[in-house]
């Protein structure tokens, strides 16, 4: 879309805004409550043009003004809505649920891109000799499956592992989800890497017959891990998806849309991180039997799906998409 077109699309809806928040700005109380709804509902929409605008087009009076609206619908938004626990909840019991649920084709995508390599790969190691030898020396190869990958977990301070490993797994799972604006390349990019690189650590292990050793590692925390780079790779793959087929939507409407969406998830899976994290460095290099840490990362992970699936579908019962801002009308459980 060129800017020509951009503006004469999308002016209407800056001017809309613009009159409501000019109103707002007088008093809120001014408002109804659809009237306040829809300046919720606009301001989202003009904040990803707003993204949109910096990312397509070197216009600086236009980004200016668009982010002066957006700052003027932001303070009355976020200066007026109740940050209350009762948000929060619904957040995790309805909004972040039925955004994941529904993005569970995206997510079928998302996993085949991360674990296709990884087996293939892990395969391939272990049972071809000429492959090992091209990864490395003998002696390399017996450190790194001896020493090297379990003191990666146990040669730290719990608490400061925990914080680190925690920092990397949001970095990680941010960039899956930001590359999707770039027509998903990046997200299949970053998850494929990262499956590559998983499958090659398996078929090391593989090939020593070592795997018990291996998946008594990687499993407490791995599962939890692994599940939320899938699934923010999943919300990449839909933003850019987004992109290349909108559909009966402008780019800028359809980004608007899915972005939201896109963004709940996100949102949500810092705090699995924060968990996974917290078992990485706790529990997976702990003097706990294998049996014990692997139970806990089964028992974390079960519970999460459980939740996604059953939370979820009550709320796509209930008429939620998981936008983020989406109001919960009717009761979502189950």
């Amino acid at each position: 879309m060129d800017i020509d077109r951009f503006l004469a699309t999308n002016q209407p809806v800056w001017d809309r805004l613009a009159g409501l928040c000019s109103y707002a700005e007088r008093g809120v109380g001014r408002l109804s409550a659809e009237d306040l709804d829809e300046l919720v509902r606009l301001y989202q929409r003009v904040s990803a043009h707003l993204s949109y605008a910096r990312t397509y087009f070197a216009d600086p009076a236009l980004t200016a003004r668009l982010t002066a609206l957006v700052g003027r619908a932001n303070a009355i938004v976020y200066g007026t809505r109740p940050r209350t626990l009762r948000t929060v909840g619904q957040f995790f019991t309805a909004t972040f649920p039925s955004a994941v649920w529904g993005a569970r084709r995206f997510i079928a995508v998302s996993a085949a891109l991360f674990f296709i390599p990884a087996i293939v790969i892990g395969v391939w190691l272990a049972h071809s000799p000429r492959a090992i030898d091209a990864m490395g020396s003998a002696a390399l190869r017996q450190t790194y499956v001896d020493h090297d990958f379990a003191a990666y977990y146990r040669n730290q301070h719990s608490a400061q592992f925990a914080a680190q490993v925690q920092t990397n797994n949001i970095r990680v799972g941010f960039i899956a989800f930001a590359g999707g604006i770039a027509f998903c390349i990046p997200t299949a990019w970053v998850l494929v890497t990262n499956g590559a690189s998983l499958g090659t650590a398996a078929g090391l292990f593989a090939y020593d017959g070592k795997q018990a050793q291996f998946y008594g590692l990687i499993t407490p925390h791995g599962l939890l891990e692994l599940s939320s780079v899938v699934i923010a790779g999943a919300a990449g793959l839909r933003l850019g998806w987004a992109l290349i087929a909108p559909g009966d939507r402008s780019r800028a409407e359809a980004i608007a849309d899915e972005g939201r969406r896109s963004v709940t998830i996100v949102a949500g899976l810092i705090l699995t991180f924060l968990v996974a994290g917290t078992i990485e460095g706790f529990v997976t290099g702990s003097g706990l039997s294998t049996a014990v840490r692997v139970g806990i990362g089964v028992v974390v992970e079960v519970t999460f799906l459980t939740y996604v699936i059953v939370l979820g579908r009550a709320g796509e019962r209930a008429g939620l998409t998981g936008a983020f801002g989406e109001r919960v009308t009717a009761d979502p459980s189950p």
